[in-house]
């Protein structure tokens, strides 16, 4: 690729050029200050101009969710404070300034000469932001490469001053150079030559030959005087610098990149197409999060070990809900505190104690490992402002998080996670108010309990107990590892269930799977179920943390969550006579609905997060309340899921009916028909969840492949209503990286057919 070629100038005013009042507002937030000190030492020049007008039209035409200058500037933002920024314009296109805002400093090229005299047009504005004498390095791009990655600009740049360059030069090593490449030479490993297409006539080029990219940095002393020199002896071409600073024997050293999809320029409206396709397909690319802010999602707080999961973010969050429950005035009633099998679970828990106990709250410690329910029961239970539970549910085992429940056992709404959030990001380690742990317990600040018997009591005065015993039922027990096996082991021992357990062992590994109760993880429990010979009449499983549930049936298959709230919310409204209505998340089986229409009853669809579906039900009343990952409660139990409960409540249905699931289901079939539901995830980044909403609005939906579309909803991600209760739903998770797609349609063909639209809508030109 070659660098652009840019039109040259005479030497321009420097001072910032205003962006034209209603212009745009800059699309790229200024960097973190957090790297502010090394930022105030470097300068960038960025070539805007274009050598014509075409050039220029094709810099400001959409690439993504910005255009080409945006993105290529955008970048540069990432390593250079704005300020520092000088772009180079041309006179005659003031649609750069505004696309662009006010907080870069522009000046104007004049006659077209060269990208060298273009660079030089530059002196005076570097000069100004760099300040006198100093001599910061300068980092020269281009805005017709957008597609190059700030780590490489960061590269070139950490480069540069390690190896004490005179000129550092952005190269990239590709399968086959283009004919307007330059060549970089090497001996021993160090560059030797740059050789420009009209030098290297019949020199091989070898394999995986490295090309110059055309970025540069390098002192503003060095860069202008030799830009300078050049101009003097006619010679405009900024390429032309390597081989100067080469001649002269000086130090040169490079960066390079392996990712040739950066390299690109956009020159004809060809290569924009091909950087099109590449910008779809970066949002498609998980990354690594390294963001260690702390962030709540729809189940608490979640992230990595290591990154954004630290003791140090557990103190500072504990220490933001501290100082929340201080201002509210619950200091008096205390927290209570549990951990799940996860990796630093215990010790999170400590040091969440020690915080509340240094803020003069009190703490229920409860020992080992505890499941969530139980936590989210405990709450209300000693009538503490919060409990606390350190968990990452189902998330895989390199993850863990907090889960923080209201003094009513609910989990607290959005705006209230905002608060202990942006708080806890905002105060330092400094902040943090601790008193050591066996100093707290000694003085009785802090109170280890264990909550497993009135916890187990509470369940057992809903579940009929007496109803499961004399009923012979033979059940397999899956706890993936997690912490359901003490609770769900005891009450199935109460109602002289004979249980086996499985993968009850503590192993915080969770065999090497996310501990999530769904039919790709349950294959252990399948089998023996079908090689039992009819000997079990159900299999069952709890997540990570037990708030989730899974079941097989008597002949191994795996019944989903939608079927499985359907057969409750039939046995609770028709066997145990509790009448109500039903409430579901968006992404939750329409037979639902047609249950309750069947029962005169309502039913009520919310957002996803356990949260929406208990206050809708408190707000109509509802005997149960679901989500198709695994999640439910019903009237009159706590205000959280509860695999626990669940795996109890569908013994005691099985014992009242005296049917098998299988037979529960044609029951119910009769009622409702039937309806199919498919889903699957891609892996998301931040910057899918610009383009596809953006991409859904651009295209107004008429129909899904062949079938009319009735309407969309919005309540949470896009949820497209066909015609007979079929729908698709587009919504990005709030646990994890992902973009979810879910169906429901009166066939299993058709869900096919309806998920695939999906995965290509999302996944057009990847």
């Amino acid at each position: 690729m070659t660098a652009p070629t840019t039109v040259p100038t005479t030497a321009p005013s420097p001072a910032p050029t205003r962006r034209p009042p209603g212009g745009p507002a800059p699309r790229t937030p200024s960097p973190s200050s957090a790297a502010s000190s090394v930022r105030a030492t470097r300068a960038a020049v960025v070539l805007a101009a274009g050598h014509d007008a075409a050039s220029r039209d094709l810099l400001t035409r959409p690439l993504g969710d910005a255009t080409v200058v945006e993105l290529a500037v955008a970048t540069v933002r990432k390593v250079v404070d704005p300020g520092r920024i000088v772009v180079v314009v041309s006179p005659d296109d003031p649609t750069v300034r505004e696309l662009l805002g006010e907080d870069v400093v522009y000046v104007e090229q004049g006659e077209p000469r060269g990208t060298g005299d273009a660079v030089l047009a530059a002196r005076g504005a570097v000069a100004s932001v760099l300040g006198a004498g100093a001599d910061g390095p300068v980092l020269v791009a281009y805005a017709d490469t957008p597609l190059l990655r700030p780590e490489s600009l960061l590269g070139l740049l950490t480069r540069h001053t390690l190896t004490r360059a005179d000129l550092s030069l952005l190269s990239a090593v590709v399968d086959e150079p283009q004919p307007s490449s330059g060549l970089v030479v090497r001996a021993d490993g160090e560059i030797s030559a740059i050789l420009e297409p009209e030098d290297r006539a019949g020199t091989p080029v070898g394999e995986r030959p490295e090309v110059n990219v055309g970025a540069y940095v390098a002192s503003p002393a060095l860069l202008f005087r030799e830009l300078e020199a050049m101009a003097a002896g006619g010679e405009h071409r900024l390429t032309e610098l390597a081989r100067r600073v080469i001649g002269a024997g000086r130090k040169i050293s490079s960066y390079r990149i392996y990712d040739t999809d950066e390299v690109r320029g956009i020159n004809t409206p060809d290569e924009l197409q091909e950087a099109a396709d590449v910008v779809l397909k970066r949002l498609f690319v998980p990354t690594k999060n390294t963001d260690t802010k702390i962030v709540f999602g729809t189940g608490g707080w979640r992230a990595v070990i290591g990154e954004g999961y630290t003791l140090a973010n557990v103190r500072r969050l504990c220490q933001a809900i501290a100082n929340e429950t201080v201002r509210r005035g619950l200091d008096g009633k205390g927290v209570v505190i549990g951990g799940d099998r996860r990796f630093l679970s215990r010790e999170s828990a400590i040091a969440a104690a020690e915080v509340f106990a240094g803020n003069n709250i009190g703490v229920t410690l409860l020992p080992d490992d505890v499941p969530t329910p139980l936590v989210t029961f405990a709450a209300p239970y000693l009538g503490a402002a919060y409990g606390i539970i350190v968990t990452s549910s189902h998330n895989p085992p390199e993850w863990n998080g907090m889960k923080v429940f209201r003094q009513d056992g609910s989990l607290p709404l959005d705006d209230e996670t905002d608060r202990y959030q942006d708080e806890a990001n905002a105060l330092s380690v400094d902040d943090v108010i601790t008193l050591d742990i066996e100093v707290a317990r000694r003085t009785g600040v802090v109170i280890d309990r264990a909550l497993t018997d009135p916890y187990v009591d509470a369940i057992e005065q809903i579940i009929d107990v007496d109803a499961v015993r004399g009923s012979d039922l033979q059940v397999v027990v899956d706890p993936m590892y997690g912490t359901s096996q003490l609770t769900l082991g005891t009450i199935l021992s109460d109602m002289r269930v004979r249980s086996e357990f499985i993968h009850a062992a503590h192993n915080p590994l969770f065999g090497g799977v996310a501990p999530a109760p769904d039919l790709q993880r349950l294959s252990t429990l399948v089998s023996m179920i079908r090689q039992g010979d009819g000997r079990y009449d159900l299999g069952m499983a709890t997540d990570g943390d037990s708030d989730r549930i899974g079941i097989v049936d008597e002949t191994g298959e795996y019944i989903s969550t939608n079927d499985l709230l359907l057969l409750l919310y039939w046995y609770l409204h028709e066997v145990r006579g509790e009448k109500g209505g039903v409430v579901r998340n968006l992404a939750t089986t329409h037979l639902l609905d047609r249950l309750a229409a069947h029962f005169g009853e309502e039913s009520r669809e919310v957002k996803v997060g356990f949260k929406h579906v208990t206050a809708g039900m408190e707000e109509i009343g509802a005997v149960l309340g679901g989500e198709s990952s695994g999640g439910l409660t019903i009237r009159g139990w706590i205000l959280g899921k509860d695999g626990i409960f669940a795996c109890a409540l569908v013994a005691e249905m099985l014992a009242r009916t005296g049917k098998r699931i299988s037979e529960l289901r044609a029951t119910v079939y009769e009622i409702t028909g039937r309806l199919y539901t498919l889903e699957a995830g891609v892996p998301a980044t931040p910057e899918m969840r610009v383009e596809v909403p953006r991409r859904l609005a651009a295209e107004p939906l008429t129909h899904v492949g062949p079938y009319p579309v009735v309407s969309v909803s919005h309540l949470d991600g896009t949820k497209i209503l066909l015609e007979h209760d079929n729908w698709a739903l587009l919504r990005f998770s709030g646990t994890e990286p992902v973009l979810r797609m879910f169906v429901e349609a009166d066939s299993p063909e058709k869900a096919g057919e309806l998920l695939d639209w999906l995965r290509g809508f999302v996944t057009a030109g990847v």
